[in-house]
């Protein structure tokens, strides 16, 4: 599947009478309830839900979006304080969702989000590219969900996997190379404490291969956060508090807009939803 290309759209003032997308007339009604935090990234670096400004940035302007204004990053990021919306209230599940524009750089990843712990690269949750492990002139990038637990659970990720083998592909993987890099794209990344099971999306289609989709086989570790936690946009923790000497470890190069966060896995369809929802300005 070739993701499409978008040009910026204005934000749609009478989105209410126009026919509902599975069922709701603009992204913000999607599992309203569980919603715990929103960027909209429209000319500030403000988060809805709790009302914070970025505590510490570097090397962020605005540009057009794919709904009104996005945070162009020049190895920058926004770091906020300590969120109460953003803690254990996440252990059970979460959703990350955000439209994207990066390239394959072949030499450091890309971090979309991260939900940090105190002193350490990685952060309890964290939403990246790996796009420093394929050629610079690649379009297919690897989308990549990390959490770290407190406990047995330990370090558990999941990503789409861009090429495989024929033995790969016989012993139940699958590859999506989903060719969006150097255009927006919509990617999300869900956790079910329930079932154990991580999944990352691109424009509304699960891409996470699923032979690495369930990360406990005995369902019985539950992912346990390391408080406190603080979101960052577009790099990991020790790059802003400048700790960090490894050279993989830099500012987004990039693009981000409509960052949304949920205290539960959300359903494909209701990812659908969003994707065509914010697509159209809605």
């Amino acid at each position: 599947m070739t993701a499409a290309v978008f040009t910026a759209c204005k934000d749609d003032d009478n989105s209410t009478a126009l026919p509902p997308i599975g069922g709701y007339s603009s992204a913000d009604e999607v599992a309203k309830a569980d919603l715990v935090a929103y960027w909209s990234l429209n000319g500030d670096g403000k988060e809805a839900v709790s009302g914070a400004n970025p505590s510490k940035s570097a090397n962020v302007t605005w540009v057009d979006g794919v709904k009104g204004k996005a945070a162009k990053f020049d190895v920058g990021y926004l770091a906020y304080d300590a969120m109460s919306n953003l803690g254990e209230n996440l252990e059970t599940g979460f959703t990350i969702s955000c439209w994207v524009n990066v390239s394959n750089n072949s030499t450091h990843p890309s971090t979309f989000f991260s939900l940090t712990r105190p002193n350490e690269w990685a952060g309890n949750i964290n939403f990246v590219a790996e796009t420093g492990w394929m050629p610079a002139t690649s379009d297919s990038i690897t989308i990549k969900g990390l959490l770290v637990s407190e406990g047995e659970l330990g370090w558990q990720d999941i990503r789409n996997t861009v090429k495989a083998s024929a033995e790969d592909l016989a012993a139940g993987q699958v590859a999506y190379a989903n060719k969006i890099g150097g255009k927006w794209a919509h990617v999300v990344y869900t956790w079910d404490n329930t079932t154990k099971l991580a999944k990352v999306y691109a424009n509304g289609v699960k891409i996470s291969n699923p032979a690495w989709e369930n990360r406990d086989a005995t369902a019985s570790k539950n992912f346990m956060m390391t408080a406190p936690t603080r979101p960052i946009l577009g790099a990991l923790e020790t790059y802003v508090t400048g700790t960090s000497s490894d050279a993989w470890n830099t500012g987004l190069e990039g693009m981000i807009d409509e960052v949304r966060v949920w205290k539960r896995p959300l359903i494909l369809s209701d990812i659908g939803a969003l994707y065509d929802l914010e697509k159209s300005g809605r």
